[in-house]
């Protein structure tokens, strides 16, 4: 894939821009590139003691594990997502963020979620893709027309450029605010904030458009369909239960629930019928059901179904690619509960009174074990920022929210190390697995 790179954007994308939205008492960036050694024998080893359910031999430290997966692909693909920013076409939007820097613009948060590397950000969608794809590998396929040295298919590495642009699009919609009359006191601040909402739409229009040239470019349509589907479902999540007037989650009010007594099970994907593999020990409370949904519609749909298109591409049959599919939604749910954690962990460097989603799993399994906290969170039907985050913190942090949140990332992390075992023991399984235990709590 030809992208055009402008000198300027690429420094002021690397460099001024992000020194000057860090705020600061951010940490450093993490270093992404460090010096390891290449995947060993003795890591196989690990991974094939922590795939029979020993998670404590080795963990493997969090850019340690990205390092070496990106040796494996051959690709730094943990910071794919800019590629595209890096044109000429969108070098000026670098130079007008710049100027929006004084404003407090959602846009600006989002932009330094993607130029900043790290645990918590977890941008190397493109990453997932590629490893699922050289785990595989390829059948029926022309290697002199198609695959690159490293063993991925030419059209496997724009699969995962498209699927992270995609992702990344939706970031920057999800960053415009709805702007109404009286507002803003100052003509100036309703000034800025129009003027962001429109780089904001213009920059994730340009790069929506752009995915779907490069996935036409594919000239598959089995494939265009299945991430269609996946735009679809990003979609639908952002109209899913309550919102407030900057169309921000709230928890949709249900009762307190006995779990003792409750014996349903959960599916784990609600849009397909069961299986004996899917059922998870967790009952399926309304909570628990509430936030899979959310989550499958707005991380793991698109994940899921870009690894399975990754195997499609790869000439595999329905049967693995469902695998595929299968391992990408595990495993973005997954993370989402390990991201969901992170406010409520003693050594968390969240601090207390900054906004934290009220739909995370944590607040959604503690208002079923105590409805009383709905009465704060219903303060925040007009804005979520009515909401008193140190009072919900404070009551969440005391409650039985954070162990049942570790036990679904613990669960979907089993079942996504669970379904590794389709694919051949090789560097790039071995790699899934180091990121999979990177994400371990405990």
């Amino acid at each position: 894939m030809k992208i055009a790179r402008s000198p300027t954007a690429v420094r002021m994308l690397q460099n001024g821009l992000a020194a000057q939205i860090r705020s600061p008492g951010d940490r450093p960036q993490s270093q992404l590139y460090t010096s390891s050694s290449a995947v060993t024998a003795a890591t196989t080893t690990t991974m094939t003691a922590q795939l029979n359910g020993n998670y404590q031999l080795q963990k493997p430290n969090w850019d340690r594990a990205v390092s070496e997966a990106e040796k494996v692909v051959g690709y730094p693909s943990s910071f794919m997502s800019l590629r595209w920013l890096f044109s000429d076409e969108i070098a000026n939007v670098a130079l007008h963020l710049r100027r929006m820097v004084n404003s407090n613009h959602p846009l600006l948060k989002t932009v330094k979620g993607l130029l900043h590397n790290g645990q918590n950000t977890m941008q190397a969608w493109g990453l997932i893709v590629l490893l699922v794809s050289k785990a595989a590998g390829h059948m029926n396929v022309n290697r002199s027309a198609d695959e690159d040295k490293s063993g991925v298919l030419r059209s496997q590495r724009a699969l995962a450029e498209i699927a992270e642009m995609i992702r990344t699009s939706h970031l920057m919609h999800n960053g415009l605010i709805n702007i109404y009359p009286e507002m803003f006191s100052e003509p100036i601040d309703q000034n800025d904030m129009s003027y962001g909402n429109k780089i904001g739409l213009l920059s994730g229009d340009y790069l929506l458009a752009n995915s779907f040239n490069e996935l036409s470019m594919l000239k598959n349509q089995n494939l265009m369909e299945l991430i269609s589907s996946a735009l679809r479902d990003l979609s639908e999540a952002e109209f899913l239960g309550r919102r407030d007037s900057q169309n921000n989650p709230l928890p949709s009010p249900f009762e307190p629930l006995d779990r003792k007594h409750d014996s349903t099970r959960l599916q784990f994907n609600p849009f397909q019928s069961s299986s004996k593999q899917l059922q998870s020990d967790m009952p399926l409370t309304p909570a628990l059901h509430d936030w899979t949904k959310r989550n499958v519609l707005s991380t793991g749909s698109l994940l899921g179904k870009s690894c399975q298109g990754a195997l499609l591409l790869a000439g595999h049959g329905e049967q693995l690619q469902k695998q595929g599919f299968l391992f990408g939604k595990h495993l973005s749910l997954a993370w989402q509960a390990y991201l969901d954690l992170e406010p409520f962990l003693s050594d968390s460097v969240y601090s207390l009174g900054m906004s934290f989603s009220l739909t995370s799993a944590p607040v959604m399994f503690h208002l079923e074990h105590d409805s009383s906290l709905f009465k704060e969170i219903d303060k925040g039907v007009n804005s979520i920022q009515d909401v008193d985050y140190v009072k919900v913190h404070n009551v969440v942090i005391k409650g039985p929210g954070i162990n049942y949140t570790k036990q679904l990332q613990k669960e979907h992390s089993e079942k996504a190390m669970e379904i590794l075992k389709v694919f051949e023991e090789n560097d790039a399984r071995t790699a899934l697995s180091n990121i999979i235990i990177a994400m371990d709590r405990e």
